[in-house]
């Protein structure tokens, strides 16, 4: 059985689920409608949640051009999200 990577680092500071750059979500999801491997979890607010004793990890990914995804399950060890484009992203999707 696989296990579901971690979020090992986050950059953005302004989501709801970031404290010291760890994503506090259960989970995660990557990549939204126009393809781009997007955090979809990202909620720009100035109220923080999550739970503080979890690390996120990455519930599924709808990116299937990355050399990790699986059947839209993310195989990474563990991934970075940050700013790229002006949007909260995957910062370890690698293009197949």
């Amino acid at each position: 059985m696989m296990e579901m990577p971690k979020v090992i680092s986050c950059t953005v500071a302004n989501c709801a689920y970031n404290t010291s750059q760890i994503c506090h979500a259960m989970a995660i999801t990557v990549g939204d409608i126009s393809n781009r491997p997007k955090c979809d979890t990202f909620f720009q607010t100035s109220i923080h949640g999550g739970l503080k004793e979890v690390t996120a990890g990455v519930g599924a990914c709808k990116i299937s051009d990355c050399t990790y995804n699986n059947e839209l399950e993310c195989n990474a060890q563990n991934i970075k999200v940050g700013m790229q484009s002006g949007a909260a992203e995957c910062l370890t999707f690698k293009k197949r």
